[in-house]
C-alpha cells in the first residue's frame, strides 16, 4: 500500500508540473467541475459568456447523445455555436425549444431572434455574469441523493447508473437514428509501466453506457485493438486520450485506483 501511495505521488507531482509549465489553474469547487465556459460569439453581441454545467445535463442525458448525435465537439469552444442556430433548433435548441420536456417538466427555450425585454429574461438563463445560489443549492440538494466519491464533483457516476438512480436517455426522436446491437467486448488489462503500481482494468461495458462506440473510436482511440494506440500518462495528463474527459467531466485521473485496480 506504502509503495502505491508512492508511486501516485510521483505521478502527481509530475503531473503539477505539466500543469506548472501552463496556466496555473484553481482546483474547481464540486458544483463547478465539468463547467465549460462557451463564449465564441457572447463578447460581439454584448451578451456575457455562457456557463455550462454538465451536471445539470448528465444527470439526465448519456454523453454520446449530446457529442453525436446533436454534434457538440469534445473541447470547449470547438462547436461554435451561434444563437441563430439555437433558435433554428441545432445544438442546444434540439432540446431547448420550449416544448420538449424532461420527467414531464417543460424544458425552457433556447435562444431568441430579437432582444426585447421579456427575451433578455430568458438569455440570461444560460449567459450570466454572476453564479447563481439556487443552482449551486441545486446541485447539493441532487450530489445528497447521489452515491458519493472522493475527487471531482464528489459523485459516483458510474454506480449511480448502475443501481438506477440515474436513468440515462440516449436517443432523441427526429435526431437519433437505430444503431444495430453490438456485442461489448470483455474487460481487459493494460499492464502498469511502474514498478509496484497496479494493472489498470479497462471495462467497455461501464465506458459504452455512457458514450456508445463513437464518442472514442476512432477520433480519440484510432485503433480498435488492445494496444493498438499507444500513449502514457503524460499524454493523459495533457488532456489526450483518457484525459479527453477524465480531469474535464469525468473523474480526475488523480483517483489512481479507480483505473489501476487490479491487486499487483
Amino acid at each position: 500500500m506504502k509503495r502505491l501511495f508512492l508511486v501516485c505521488l510521483i505521478l502527481l507531482c509530475g503531473a503539477g508540473v505539466l500543469w506548472g509549465a501552463g496556466t496555473k489553474k484553481k482546483k474547481p469547487l464540486p458544483q463547478d467541475f465539468g463547467s465549460v465556459t462557451i463564449s465564441n460569439f457572447s463578447q460581439q453581441a454584448g451578451m456575457p459568456p455562457v456557463v455550462f454545467d454538465h451536471w445539470v445535463h448528465r444527470k439526465n442525458y448519456t454523453c454520446r447523445l449530446c457529442h453525436v448525435d446533436i454534434g457538440f465537439g469534445m473541447t470547449a469552444n470547438s462547436t461554435q455555436i451561434r444563437a441563430v442556430d439555437n433558435s433554428k433548433r441545432f445544438f442546444c435548441g434540439v432540446c431547448h425549444n420550449g416544448t420538449s420536456t424532461m420527467n414531464k417538466v417543460k424544458i425552457f427555450d433556447a435562444c431568441g431572434t430579437s432582444y426585447t425585454r421579456e427575451e433578455y429574461k430568458r438569455c440570461v438563463k444560460c449567459h450570466a455574469l454572476e453564479k447563481d445560489p439556487a443552482k449551486e443549492e441545486a446541485f447539493y440538494r441532487f450530489q445528497e441523493k447521489m452515491p458519493r466519491e472522493t475527487f471531482g464533483n464528489g459523485i459516483n457516476w458510474e454506480k449511480a447508473e448502475e443501481t438506477g438512480q440515474l436513468k440515462l436517455v440516449d436517443s432523441l426522436e427526429g435526431v437519433s437514428f437505430k444503431k444495430s446491437a453490438m456485442k461489448v467486448q470483455k474487460d481487459f488489462a493494460l499492464k502498469g509501466k511502474v514498478e509496484g503500481m497496479p494493472d489498470i482494468i479497462f471495462s467497455h461495458a461501464k465506458h459504452t453506457v455512457w458514450n456508445g462506440c463513437e464518442v472514442c473510436h476512432p477520433d480519440i482511440f484510432v485503433g480498435i485493438k488492445k494496444g493498438a494506440t499507444k500513449y502514457s500518462m503524460i499524454d493523459l495528463f495533457d488532456g489526450k486520450y483518457c484525459g479527453v474527459c477524465h480531469d474535464k467531466v469525468a473523474f480526475p485521473q488523480s483517483d489512481c485506483k479507480r483505473c489501476h485496480a487490479k491487486p499487483v
